[in-house]
């Protein structure tokens, strides 16, 4: 293919960028989600969506795989005995009964440009390394032993409530470059309008689509277009050390990989060179358990997110201030009110404000403000406990900030 089209490319990432927005208004608290999976499809990767049941992992990954016109789509819950040819291609019984040994591929893993993998760590033995390959090479060997079958996947969408266990699965998740946390709802004023939203009419969502031709042009050549400067080169080479001085080592292909992560970041904004606010996406790349994903997020944001960075400052004392409430349960309201008089109002008063304020300042740049938002999120989550728990009020008739 040659040179990209400026203007499709252009109105290619308009499209997608208008997607991510109808996403992230649908579904509460998910915009960082939204846009680091789109960001993971247009770098031809993979990723892994973690999280507890009934966090709408299913339906985020259906409704924006439904926004690519033209693709093909495929899904599957895996289990234990889950048997490849379930994946990809059932024997034609029609075609054996004659003699011959075929597989039906159509409607299957091997024919889709965008897949769906739930609960992928309970793949069963018996299809491992068939999903490896199809994950590592989009190649499929079929039962017969002939040719391997070239699998026109763009990318996988996988996701799991629980962490690998054993070799086997630790081999996939090793394959899935973006691993992206996912929890229940934080802040009570989005779990209200949820409430809201199961009791109310709803209404026709915008639904902004693209071609599925359009996306391929963006992977193949749009994307890769994308000019990663000697300055970006030594952010990561910075961000590395720092890594590595934490005992956070990435293998040198998950780095590799990173680049082109950080190219999509930028196309999807529709600029011509990577910029330091990409590297905000490597924080869903470069941990191996969710215990190293703060260490990782801290040192990324050191690096191109100064008001992200006392974001997750602040966090920390939300998270004291939450540890002090869980620490007093049993304790007389009259305990639990002077505690909250002498300390938690003030200091939850003044994260709020804070917060507010990092993300004007966040927005009026240019950076993102995911962290901030999850942050402030947290705050507003451990202010009602405190409303509720501490002064017995009832938190969703008070107004957002103390």
């Amino acid at each position: 293919m040659g040179a990209p089209d400026g203007q499709g490319s252009r109105n290619t990432a308009e499209r997608l960028r208008k997607i991510s927005g109808e996403l992230s208004d649908r579904f509460f608290e998910r915009a960082d989600v939204v846009r680091t999976l789109l960001v993971t499809l247009l770098a031809g990767q993979h990723s892994l969506v973690l999280g507890p049941p009934g966090t709408a992992k299913s339906e985020l990954a259906r409704e924006l795989t439904g926004r690519i016109v033209g693709a093909s789509y495929w899904e599957i819950l895996l289990s234990k005995f889950t048997a490849p040819t379930r994946m990809f291609g059932p024997i034609d019984v029609a075609a054996l009964a004659r003699g011959e040994y075929r597989q039906v591929y159509e409607g299957r893993a091997t024919t889709a440009h965008i897949a769906f993998i739930d609960e992928i760590f309970k793949c069963s033995t018996a299809a491992l390394n068939e999903t490896l390959g199809y994950l590592n090479e989009r190649i499929y060997h079929p039962e017969n032993g002939g040719e391997p079958i070239r699998c026109p996947l763009i990318g996988a969408i996988t996701a799991s409530n629980e962490l690998p266990v054993g070799e086997d699965s630790a081999a996939i998740y090793d394959r899935l470059l973006v691993r992206i946390e996912v929890g229940y709802l934080e802040d009570p004023s989005n779990f209200a309008a949820l409430v809201r939203s199961a009791v109310s009419r709803p209404t026709a969502p915008r639904r902004t689509t693209v071609e599925l031709a359009a996306l391929q042009e963006a992977v193949t050549v749009g994307v890769p277009s994308i000019e990663v400067t000697d300055a970006i080169v030594d952010a990561v080479c910075t961000l590395r050390a720092a890594l590595r001085r934490k005992e956070l080592v990435a293998s040198d292909r998950r780095w590799r990989q990173a680049v082109g992560l950080l190219q999509a970041s930028a196309y999807l904004d529709g600029r011509p060179v990577v910029a330091e606010t990409d590297l905000s996406v490597l924080t869903h790349v470069l941990w191996n358990s969710p215990a190293e994903r703060p260490t990782v997020e801290r040192e990324v944001l050191h690096l191109v997110n100064p008001d992200a960075k006392e974001a997750l400052d602040l966090a920390d004392t939300i998270e004291e201030l939450e540890a002090q409430l869980d620490a007093m349960a049993g304790q007389s309201r009259e305990a639990l009110s002077d505690w909250v008089i002498k300390k938690a109002h003030n200091k939850l008063a003044t994260a709020g404000q804070r917060l507010e304020k990092l993300r004007e300042e966040a927005a009026n740049a240019g950076r993102s403000t995911s962290a901030i938002d999850r942050v402030t999120g947290r705050q507003r989550a451990v202010r009602a406990r405190v409303l509720t728990e501490a002064l017995g009020v009832d938190a969703s008739a008070v107004q957002a900030r103390f």
